[in-house]
């Protein structure tokens, strides 16, 4: 009943919302008088702020229609290569000659399942466009796929990357991120042990669960405690009608997506504040930052319990795969069988979702790989965010892999020739929207932000405390409490300027009261 109660809050919201955004409609017409008052900029900006905490956010376009190849622009096509029921291969083709083309490394950017789409790594696929033919795994929203599909677990997810490799014919760089490791690694190692001639020529490995045992963290401190029946119990639903995928089991993306703002519901109250603040003063740079990021961040996709529960029952609990216990459809993955694959492994200094440790102990497994063949690299000042997108990430990180591929690839262009990102451009590219980002995936209290009297008011209000009045792990209403306080502070930031002004009717400034 969970997600039927999800659902019947958005229709409730839905007539606000709707005079929410005609009220933003309104106030924005450059042909009315008020929005050229102080009072007409705040009433557009609550109705915004309101009907955006309030929508239903869709999967997000990639929207890379270009890139930069040898100083020049290049017009860059979305094309489905491969296609199963749960992914969809994309392939981001550059508009360059055969002959051009050829002279790059094809990497296949494997996107985390985990309750974002892979359209978060928008930035990623930016940056490694350039020097790469780029493939990402494009996977579908479990509500998305009818019942007819069948069954999507974790050793199917082994067998798709299996299939994807096999479309490549070995002539591949995988790139997996986070989540993915784990399945990555395991398909290597069965091809490796069947002497498959279709194993990638490398495998980097970024922020990857391999052993969590490692440097535990909140994630897997809960996982331990709380143990697979608990997850199965509390946050395994079913679709409600009329979704495609009605009736099927699944672990709602809306439950992950709460998880990880509770904990920091003070930063994404502050953020919201700011984009009120941006629409008032008409700063539209920082606002459209903002409305960029949360555009992406909010819009999330479910994942089918088979695959979630069998995810966090063998990486996070019983820890198999470093212990040499983890099976696919009964034969055992030995990674000590991966000899021909180069291994890079990426991990972020300040990482509170996959420790510092937990992904290089892949290396500890891969025995025979040759050392030369191997490469590891903590970046520092960087969290889980941070080993995949941002500034750190195409200044310090991309080059590293563009290196490591390079030198594990045949072809005729040498590291010498790449023109690659470099610090002064990844710093054109930072700014508020690197701010944001730092609140996107962490677990981490929000305890190191400057103190905030708005954000005093609304603790004061039971609308950002750290620690919910609700019980956030037994109740129905526990799993709302983030997303009802943002709502809750769109009417709450109206009211807390409305107060304050006066109401000219000129396109002069507003006065604050005396």
């Amino acid at each position: 009943m969970l997600y039927h109660w999800y659902e019947l809050t958005h229709v409730a919201v839905r007539p606000a919302r709707v005079a929410a955004d005609a009220g933003r409609l309104f106030f924005n017409n450059p042909l009315n008088p008020l929005t050229h008052t102080g009072w007409g900029r705040h009433a557009a900006a609550a109705c915004e702020v309101f009907e955006r905490t309030t929508r239903r956010y869709h999967k997000p376009d990639f929207r890379i229609s270009s890139t930069t190849v040898d100083g020049q622009p290049v017009a860059v096509t979305e094309n489905v290569v491969w296609q199963r029921p749960f992914c969809r291969l994309v392939h981001f083709a550059r508009n360059l000659p055969l002959e051009r083309r050829v002279q790059d490394p094809r990497v296949l950017l494997v996107a985390p399942m985990s309750g974002h789409f892979a359209t978060l790594l928008r930035g990623t696929v930016q940056t490694l466009l350039p020097n790469h033919e780029v493939y990402i795994t494009d996977w579908q929203d479990a509500r998305d796929v009818p019942l007819v599909a069948g069954r999507f677990d974790l050793d199917d997810y082994i067998d798709y990357m299996r299939d994807m490799f096999h479309f490549f014919g070995g002539d591949v760089h995988v790139f997996a991120v986070c989540q993915p490791s784990v399945p990555v690694l395991a398909a290597v190692a069965l091809m490796e042990e069947d002497d498959d001639p279709s194993v990638p020529l490398s495998m980097i490995l970024a922020g990857g669960p391999i052993d969590t045992r490692v440097s535990p963290t909140v994630v897997n401190k809960l996982a331990v405690e709380r143990g697979t029946d608990w997850f199965r119990r509390n946050v395994i639903t079913t679709v409600p009608w009329p979704r495609l995928g009605f009736g099927r089991e699944v672990y709602p993306g809306f439950l992950q997506l709460t998880g990880f703002m509770t904990m920091n519901l003070d930063r994404h109250l502050k953020a919201h504040k700011d984009l009120f603040n941006h629409l008032v003063r008409g700063d539209g740079e920082s606002a459209e930052k903002n409305r960029e990021f949360y555009d992406e961040y909010l819009a999330v996709m479910d994942l089918t319990a088979e695959f979630y529960l069998q995810t966090v029952d063998s990486v996070f609990v019983r820890h198999m795969l470093p212990k040499g216990e983890m099976v696919h459809r009964g034969r055992r993955i030995d990674p000590a069988a991966i000899r021909r694959v180069a291994l890079m492994t990426i991990e972020g200094e300040k990482d509170d979702i996959t420790g510092v440790g937990q992904c290089a102990a892949a290396h500890d497994l891969c025995v025979n790989i040759p050392g030369d063949s191997k490469e590891h690299f903590v970046c520092p000042k960087v969290g889980h965010y941070g080993i995949f997108n941002g500034s750190r990430f195409r200044s310090e990180i991309a080059p590293r892999i563009a290196k490591f591929i390079r030198t594990h690839d045949q072809r005729s262009r040498t590291l010498d020739e790449l023109a690659y990102a470099n610090a002064s451009a990844a710093a054109e590219r930072g700014g508020y929207q690197n701010e944001l980002a730092s609140i996107a995936f962490t677990f981490s209290p929000a305890n190191d932000c400057t103190p905030d009297p708005m954000v005093s008011k609304l603790k004061a209000q039971g609308l950002g405390s750290i620690a919910p009045r609700y019980d956030t792990t037994n109740s129905a209403s526990g799993m709302f409490a983030a997303p009802y306080r943002i709502m809750a502070l769109a009417g709450g930031l109206f009211l807390e300027n409305l107060l304050r002004w006066n109401f000219p009717l000129s396109s002069g400034e507003p006065k604050e009261r005396s």
